[in-house]
């Protein structure tokens, strides 16, 4: 009994680490409509490393049995090729399930019109920050980066506990606009840093400044498919915190590139 107890606790463990997201679609339809689609790329922009587990599809009462379960499993398919075509790893024992509409139903048919995608967050250590001669123009920096590597953005500085950029960053704004011009290919993730705190980054100021940056690229017409950002608060500071000088403290608080794709 014993035993049993503890593969009941262990069961429900693993579950509790899981999460998941939900989708929905047209009715009578398998194909992904915009609003899913958006949601799908807004959940894959802000988790930076996940893995999938189990995809279900579902759908409305209405049709026959056979109908409705071939339709929620073309459903599922949709998702798992949308999934695959972004680069979201989807285990290679990952589960499958096609309840047509032999489930709880909602009274309200299009909350019945779904995928619902399982997923977990997969420990990354931090990528390792390329330390380039400082004589180097950003547009060198990137020609020899990889991708998967990191280049910190110099004079980027924001006001005090704010997001809002002084007129001192403007010229490394404008080089990073230039790079992105001169390679359409290049994707990136801007990712944000805060020094200082001991405890944690409350006001998600990290965030607000990498997706200041992010408008400053969208504003310049850099197409946004191309850039996602993160805020990484006090996560990956560069000097213990806290800091020994106002020299470390300016190190940790710095906005980073991570090449996606080139």
């Amino acid at each position: 009994m014993r035993h049993l107890t503890f593969v009941f606790f262990l069961y429900a463990l693993s579950l509790s680490a899981q999460e998941k997201i939900e989708v929905f679609f047209d009715f009578n339809k398998a194909e992904i409509n915009t609003t899913a689609q958006q949601k799908l790329e807004t959940w894959i922009a802000s988790n930076e490393a996940i893995e999938v587990s189990k995809i279900y599809g579902y759908c409305d009462w209405k049709g026959t049995n056979h109908y409705n379960d071939t339709l929620s499993l073309k459903r599922v398919d949709a998702v798992y090729q949308f999934l695959i075509k972004n680069k979201i790893k989807v285990l290679d024992n990952y589960e499958v399930r096609g309840f047509g509409e032999d489930f709880k139903q909602s009274k309200v048919q299009s909350e019945n019109r779904k995928v619902t995608v399982f997923f977990q967050k997969v420990k990354q250590s931090a990528p390792e920050v390329l330390n380039f001669d400082d004589t180097k123009t950003l547009e060198e920096k990137f020609k020899e980066a990889k991708v998967g590597d990191v280049i910190v953005l110099k004079n980027i500085y924001f006001k005090n506990r704010s997001p809002r950029i002084v007129p001192e960053s403007k010229p490394t704004l404008y080089e990073l606009l230039c790079v992105l011009e001169d390679h359409p290919n290049l994707k990136i993730q801007i990712q944000g840093h805060i020094c200082c705190q001991l405890v944690g980054d409350f006001e998600d100021i990290s965030t607000l400044r990498a997706r200041a940056v992010y408008t400053f690229l969208i504003q310049n017409k850099i197409n946004r498919k191309r850039l996602s950002y993160k805020g990484f608060g006090i996560t990956r500071p560069i000097h213990p915190i806290p800091e020994k000088s106002e020299q470390e403290a300016n190190e940790n608080r710095r906005v980073e590139i991570l090449i996606l794709e080139r």
